[in-house]
């Protein structure tokens, strides 16, 4: 009863996690056309836009720096359900406006709605619903199922942007925020809390608490707030975790430089538009699709999270220069392809984070990397943002104007080269662990 319970607790956060994607989604291929048309109608480019765009990312970052280890650590006292409540209830606002209207005062309404939700909220659903993946499934099988989430958010990318595709622009927002709602009321009425798994209380039976082994932890003010000092204990702490938490920063910069800057770069060089944008975003969701739900189930148990984190941040290089170095629109396309093997990286990357210490903390552990990659939210824009500006504009030093994009490539070489430094845990036969057995299997 207990392996079906969880199983189906499992179903039920897939389905919060795809409808709630699948909302967010269906705006990103719209919004930057919205964004051009309020603030820069008619232009191909728009440096204003840019610039808006790199300032709003920078701000969000800081506020998840400061805000994601408090939400992880408070989802590990009150409960995985209550704390993913907030950001679903709180990110239906922002898209109702735009919904609304698109005019130029509705678009900086939604921009600072949207900011200062998201400065509270980004990257929350993420880092909470891998958190109820480790409550509910062994260390043994949690690669495997951190992909199968992921592999699900892959797919209601395709779906989301096949809407867009299909929708005017004004519909997709109404779609988008009605979305919002039906993922937050069905997550209330069918998901189960995790941490009510008598696991998830009891003493870890697999991996000791770091939290515990931290040389120098003091608890102030409150007893629930992870603290700064707290944060670099755990990173002093483990060997492994301090290495995961670099690799997090940069593949976090490298991310948010590439997205910041690629849909610019290609309205600039090859005049894409809303479907352009769509149609490249379904052929990579389909790629990482492919790749989460049936490659990397497949290739994990054999390979390790380890050489998988490698292999996907090898291929994470090999896209964005790919990107950077566009010639032509085909290019983009074939770039995006790259992404079925570029995918494995975040599922890897959490995995190995969350062996790094018991049940009872995957909420921290998991709040403290989303934090570590919100602080490459605030130093990427600051260096791409103006990047992409001027090799976009007709100011350029020289000719590339994918350039800031490939420097993003760099920042993802670097992640490369620091995951090379990650080794599986060895094992000592000679200590016996306790059995696994009655851990409730997906």
């Amino acid at each position: 009863m207990e392996e079906l319970a969880a199983a189906g607790g499992l179903s039920h956060l897939f389905m919060t996690v795809f409808l709630s994607c699948f909302a967010n989604f269906m705006v990103v291929p719209a919004i930057t056309d919205v964004t051009m048309d309020a603030l820069c109608p008619g232009a191909d480019e728009c440096s204003l836009a840019i610039y808006l765009t790199g300032a709003q990312q920078a701000i969000v970052g800081l506020g998840s720096l400061v805000i994601m280890p408090l939400v992880g650590n408070l989802s590990d006292t009150y409960g995985r359900k209550v704390m993913l409540t907030v950001p679903m209830t709180l990110s239906i606002f922002p898209l109702a406006v735009l919904a609304y209207s698109r005019t130029r005062y509705y678009f900086y309404a939604y921009y600072v709605l949207k900011t200062l939700i998201a400065m509270g909220t980004e990257g929350s659903l993420q880092f909470l619903a891998l958190a109820y993946v480790a409550d509910t499934v062994p260390e043994s099988r949690r690669a495997a199922v951190f992909g199968i989430m992921s592999g699900i958010a892959s797919s209601s990318f395709v779906f989301g942007n096949m809407s867009t595709r299909l929708l005017s622009t004004s519909a997709v927002f109404k779609a988008a925020a009605a979305m919002s709602v039906v993922s937050l009321l069905y997550m209330r009425v069918f998901l189960r809390e995790s941490l009510s798994n008598k696991r998830c209380i009891a003493k870890s039976t697999e991996t000791d608490s770091l939290l515990e082994k931290a040389p120098s932890r003091k608890w102030k003010l409150f007893k629930n707030v992870l603290s700064v000092e707290d944060a670099i204990s755990l990173l002093k702490t483990s060997s492994t975790f301090s290495k995961v938490s670099v690799v997090a920063f940069f593949i976090n910069v490298a991310d948010v430089g590439l997205y910041a800057s690629l849909m610019y770069f290609l309205k600039a060089q090859f005049h894409f538009n809303k479907d352009q944008f769509a149609d490249l975003m379904i052929i990579a969701g389909i790629s990482g699709s492919i790749s989460q739900l049936i490659i990397m189930p497949i290739l994990t148990p054999f390979m390790g999270e380890e050489n998988m984190l490698c292999v996907g941040l090898f291929f994470t290089c090999a896209h964005i220069l790919l990107y950077s170095v566009a010639w032509a629109p085909w290019v983009p396309y074939a770039a995006a392809f790259v992404t079925i093997m570029a995918t494995f990286a975040l599922p890897c990357l959490r995995s190995i984070a969350s062996k790094q210490t018991g049940p009872s903390e995957q909420g921290k552990v998991q709040g403290c990397i989303t934090g570590i990659g919100s602080f490459a939210n605030i130093v990427s824009p600051i260096a791409f943002s103006p990047l992409t500006a001027l090799f976009l504009s007709d100011n350029a030093p020289f000719h590339f104007p994918g350039f800031s994009i490939m420097c993003s490539g760099l920042a993802a070489s670097i992640a490369f080269a620091q995951s090379i430094m990650i080794r599986p845990p060895k094992v000592c036969n000679n200590i016996s662990t306790p059995s696994s057995s009655s851990d409730p299997l997906v």
